[in-house]
């Protein structure tokens, strides 16, 4: 049978019930936006990342855009990014007229490397937005420390880091911002399309609040240029059960890991490091190989499913080519966006599959 590298059905057929009570009472209500479920879900989930403030948004891309422009973010200014990270990462920064600096990660963790990060700060720096890259944190602290030194705001992009922990402490407020995703395949995921910001910082929530409401806090008075940017009360009514299993359902995604971890650990792939301050909830599960492509292959052949986070560095997508960063410019990235390869795991996977996916590997790498 087919390892599936992440089911969503059996994800869905485990809550259904409850997503079709909250569904239906949320049609019956006759509220489709905003109102008491959005109000409830914002609240329950600033509660769980420890945030004193959370607003709903239409998606993760918009969320990490909208704190760029809650903080006055634009034209002329730089904003320093992952080079390894999903494009949304870059294009926000972009559509609100500034420019991405890249970083390069660190080769063992793979978030952006705090040693580097200070190197890139220039004038016209104004922010920094660290990936929690495939739900492990990045190493915040001397983060805080560059941007507290040179006057510069922090906007995490925790769009894979649904109850991760850095030091003991939930990601969702060390830095000014953070930003969230809620497409389907995260760890927390809607129906369709969804996202929130979460933070300390009143005004900024507030600000947000409006911006993403065509720049308007009372019906037909705009006082700002704004979007429409919302999300919606099926969503978050769906998204208010879905929260109340994700510890559970990180846990099983933690043993899935463990099962890897060391069933792995003595073969020729290099696997995820994890620091002792961080506490990871394995979004993805992403090993390194030099013959990566013909390992998927082998894998594909016994009905394995795996990806690829991500073939192509931003910096290498057409979409930047005017930026003329040339190929080699950061390597550590592109030998990542070379050699890694995410195999299957969620929080219906079973453990007797976990072990098929690291028997298969191993008898793989023994033919190569």
């Amino acid at each position: 049978m087919t390892v599936k590298f992440l089911d969503l059905k059996a994800s869905f057929e485990e809550v259904q019930t409850e997503i079709a009570d909250a569904v239906l009472a949320t049609l019956q209500s006759g509220q489709y936006i905003g109102g008491p479920e959005v109000e409830l879900f914002e609240s329950e989930f600033a509660a769980y990342v420890e945030a004193d403030h959370c607003v709903g948004v239409a998606n993760g891309m918009d969320a990490i855009f909208l704190a760029l422009k809650a903080l006055g973010i634009g034209p002329g200014d730089e904003v320093i990014v992952p080079s390894n990270t999903f494009i949304a990462t870059w294009l926000a920064v972009t559509q609100c007229g500034a420019v991405p600096v890249a970083v390069e990660p660190d080769d063992q963790t793979y978030n952006i490397n705090p040693a580097l990060i200070e190197d890139a700060v220039t004038e016209r720096t104004t922010a920094i937005v660290p990936v929690h890259l495939y739900g492990l944190p990045a190493d915040l602290d001397p983060i805080l420390a560059i941007a507290r030194k040179h006057g510069l705001r922090v906007i995490e992009d925790a769009a894979q880091a649904h109850g991760a922990r850095y030091k003991g402490r939930r990601i969702g407020s060390h830095g000014d911002i953070v930003t969230w995703s809620f497409y389907p395949g995260k760890n927390l995921g809607a129906f369709g399309d969804g996202g929130a910001i979460s933070t300390n910082d009143s005004e900024l929530a507030d600000r947000i609040e409006m911006l993403r409401n065509y720049g308007s806090r009372q019906r037909y008075y705009n006082e700002a240029v704004g979007y429409n940017s919302r999300l919606d009360s099926l969503q978050a009514a769906a998204l208010r059960v879905k929260l109340r299993y994700l510890d559970m359902w990180n846990e099983r995604r933690r043993v899935l890991a463990n099962i890897y971890s060391e069933a792995l650990r003595e073969t020729s792939l290099r696997l995820p490091v994890l620091p002792s301050w961080a506490e990871p909830v394995w979004h993805l599960y992403c090993v390194r190989h030099i013959q990566r492509d013909g390992l998927r292959e082998y894998l594909s052949a016994r009905e394995i499913e795996t990806l690829i986070h991500y073939p192509v560095p931003p910096h290498r997508q057409k979409a930047f080519e005017h930026m003329n960063i040339g190929e080699g410019a950061f390597p550590i990235t592109e030998a990542m966006a070379a050699q890694l390869i995410s195999l299957p795991i969620g929080p219906t996977m079973k453990a007797h599959d976990a072990r098929r996916v690291a028997n298969e590997i191993r008898s793989a790498l023994e033919l190569m």
